[in-house]
């Protein structure tokens, strides 16, 4: 680090760290609310739109294969620094767009950068919290998740309907967010310790073998929670639009959106001590009730009943993520943290993808209301499965083979484990 800049206090990069996240999905869902616009001004058809929506996932996919643990050879700090850099590239592309092909342009550099800088993010939050709390680290990924979507949808339509320049003016405040972000990135401090020379060959997601059952539960909830997530942030506008019988972006883009994102925020922090088995399985069937009832009000066009179905799918949404990232966030040895996050968000961004993709297809087939029923009764059936799974995972070992052990409450903890260093023995064993 130049000497001229300033380094972070740790508990100011860990704050860091956590924006990077929360603003990167931010600037992800910010189009969202602008796609409908996008669609009558250049008439392109449902699917390309979902497709637009589809290859930012795909490039995610691609970055985390290529690069998923990048960081963990060439540090943090410099990794972080270069996807934002790239982000704000994207970021003017948006800005620059005058057709489709601009679009697909966009999103998939921001997707290759929000791969990489996710990731990283996601395994600096476990170097740089105060007591190497892998708990604490899950809990304020999922809650940033879902405040920087709900948020992100939200400022985009907001502006849309009440600013300027409607298809710039969102893409300003995200140019302005990552040159904030990147100015803090460069004075944060280093922790990765022992750096090499990163190798960019394609790399199969790998994730070690006495954390595999717990990668396992992740997954399962991971891919419920963001399957309903892709549908949201693909055709929600337009099926809230449909069902509330108004063209308000606010009221159908904004709102409905941030209607499923607070509620998985505000459940995660609720039950942030409950066991991951627990929150996962709760928190899948929960989610499947939401949908279920967001498929009745498609049917009936009760936008009381849309709007409260997306607030249940939202509860059930964060306690299935927080559940799939608790029980991950605790158990990976210190170097495979990059590497590991990023088989994580592989099985996410898959499940955000592949979905949203098919429901384009399918509205090109069968209409936007019966393509939407369809693709819900496949999530609910998904939700039981994940369910089922994680309740199986009851009591399984979470780490080299041992059974979970109860967390003391911090009165009782020792005050030694609070500087406790983090080494590879204190993290693997």
């Amino acid at each position: 680090m130049p000497r001229s800049l300033p380094r972070l206090p740790p508990r100011a990069a860990y704050a860091l760290v956590a924006a990077i996240i929360g603003f990167a999905l931010f600037a992800s869902v910010t189009p969202t609310p602008l796609y409908d616009v996008y669609r009558q001004e250049w008439g392109f058809s449902a699917f390309t739109l979902t497709a637009v929506f589809a290859v930012y996932a795909v490039c995610v996919l691609v970055s985390l294969l290529l690069l998923g643990r990048i960081s963990d050879d060439a540090g943090r700090r410099p990794v972080l620094a270069g996807s934002l850099v790239v982000l704000l590239v994207a970021t003017g592309l948006f800005l620059a767009a005058t057709s489709v092909e601009w679009l697909f342009a966009a999103r998939a550099l921001q997707g290759l950068a929000t791969g990489v800088a996710m990731g990283s993010a996601g395994a600096a939050l476990l170097d740089l919290h105060p007591r190497h709390d892998g708990d604490a680290a899950g809990l304020t990924n999922g809650v940033v998740s879902a405040v920087g979507m709900g948020t992100g949808a939200l400022v985009s339509a907001a502006l849309l309907e009440l600013a300027p320049s409607p298809l710039h003016l969102p893409f300003v405040v995200v140019a302005i967010g990552f040159a904030v972000l990147l100015a803090g990135t460069l004075c944060m401090p280093e922790p990765v310790r022992e750096r090499r020379r990163p190798s960019l060959r394609p790399q199969w997601p790998h994730v070690p073998h006495e954390i595999r059952g717990a990668f396992a539960l992740a997954g399962l909830g991971v891919l419920a929670a963001w399957s309903i997530g892709g549908l949201y942030m693909s055709l929600g506008p337009r099926l809230a639009a449909d069902v509330m019988g108004t063209d308000n972006q606010l009221v159908a883009g904004g709102l409905s959106l941030l209607g499923l994102t607070t509620p998985g925020a505000v459940t995660q922090f609720l039950f942030r001590d409950a066991a991951p088995w627990r929150l996962t399985a709760v928190g899948s069937l929960v989610m499947g009730i939401g949908v279920a009832a967001l498929t009745v009000s498609l049917s009936t066009g009760s936008a009381a009943l849309y709007l409260g179905a997306s607030f249940v799918s939202g509860a059930g949404w964060g306690c299935a993520f927080l559940g799939s990232l608790r029980s991950l966030t605790t158990v990976i040895p210190e170097d495979h943290r990059a590497e590991v996050m990023s088989a994580f968000y592989v099985v996410a961004y898959a499940s955000l993808s592949v979905p949203a993709l098919l429901a384009g297809l399918a509205v090109t087939q069968w209409g936007l209301l019966d393509a939407a029923r369809g693709f819900s009764a496949v999530v609910v059936l998904l939700t039981l499965i994940v369910a089922v799974g994680a309740t199986m995972r009851r009591g399984a070992p979470t780490s080299a083979g041992r059974p979970p052990r109860a967390r003391p409450p911090p009165s009782q903890r020792p005050r030694s484990c609070r500087a406790r260093p983090s080494t590879r023995s204190s993290q693997s064993r």
